[in-house]
């Protein structure tokens, strides 16, 4: 977490020359993030670094939310050539950390996070990319991709991918809305800001990579969250009270169970990934999570054809294995 040399000039451009910069914390991409201290007031330095990263999206969606009265982080600087963006921030009082220590307000906060979403699905969507089949495929064929192969198996891809054009007619039916899907909005995403009353005192972070998509989708990131426990109850009455606010049409249960494998065996995917190629071993520890969370939406009916894939090609087994090499 060593501050990227360009930096210092940066910060002094945009009046902070005197500030200390403090690391904050890293994520699952190449993006860092550091907590900038000038004495009475602070600000949040992304380090974004090209060609692995491009701000510009985060500042396009930043930009759209703020100005539907949602709580994004204002921009306060950048400098795209070295990928470098000067934050407000929001403090620390992350919602994974505050639930964990008032396990009590579950339920409200996580009401809040939902009735969040409703009013974001109440608005024009941004102008960003369709989350269209092609996507979806791409995101769940990193189980076999890098699961499979991580664990002895050799799998059939085609199989696989018939499977899901089998299930996700659901999730493209005319009658469900298309939305701004933040695509990471969880629990470590979300922020309490008290006084931003419209947006529910919640403060976004890490929406880059939205796209215009399901409306079931976030809430599926929200509940069926990768880094922590959800229980069952809150998971169902949540998704009752999303249902009351926003009314959405077609057959979203079935298309929130089809979202919520594609998203889960992209994870595993993913981490599975970061394990293998890039040595970060933490991630192994959420594995048995997310098994856990594929099996039981593969469980809906909606999802027959590619449940019974995983019945042939990936054995109980080996969905939980407890990798002694790490």
């Amino acid at each position: 977490m060593t501050p990227p040399a360009a930096a210092p000039a940066f910060l002094a451009r945009a009046g902070w020359g005197d500030a200390q910069i403090l690391p904050l914390a890293g994520d699952a991409s190449f993006r860092r993030y550091f907590r900038i201290h000038d004495t009475a007031r602070q600000a949040v330095l992304m380090d974004a670094p090209p060609p692995h990263e491009d701000p510009r999206p985060f500042l396009t969606i930043a930009d759209h939310l703020t100005g539907q009265g949602f709580a994004a982080p204002a921009i306060l600087a950048h400098d795209l050539e070295h990928g470098l963006v000067l934050l407000e921030d929001f403090g620390d009082i992350r919602v994974r950390e505050y639930l964990d220590a008032a396990p009590h307000e579950e339920h409200s906060v996580y009401e809040r996070a939902v009735s969040l979403l409703a009013d974001l699905h109440a608005q024009p969507p941004a102008s960003v990319p369709l989350y269209d089949r092609g996507v979806y495929q791409r995101e769940a064929a990193l189980l076999p991709e890098w699961y499979a192969p991580a664990v002895g198996l050799s799998v059939d891809d085609a199989a696989y991918s018939k499977a899901w054009d089998a299930v996700l007619d659901v999730v493209e039916e005319d009658d469900a809305p298309r939305v701004t899907v933040l695509r990471d909005y969880h629990a470590e995403n979300i922020m309490l800001i008290p006084g931003h009353e419209q947006s529910r005192g919640l403060g976004l972070l890490d929406f880059q990579d939205a796209l215009i998509g399901h409306p079931a989708y976030d809430l599926v990131s929200l509940l069926q969250d990768a880094r922590r426990d959800v229980p069952e109850a809150v998971e169902t009455a949540m998704i009752a009270h999303y249902k009351a606010l926003a009314a959405p049409r077609g057959n979203f249960d079935a298309a929130y169970a089809v979202l919520g494998a594609q998203r889960n065996a992209k994870i595993i995917g993913i981490f599975t990934r970061l394990w293998k190629r890039d040595g970060k071993l933490r991630y192994l520890d959420f594995l048995p999570r997310m098994w856990t969370l594929l099996e039981r939406d593969l469980r809906h009916p909606a999802l027959a054809p590619v449940s019974r894939w995983f019945a042939t090609n990936i054995p109980a087994d080996k969905r939980h294995q407890a990798f002694s090499d790490r």
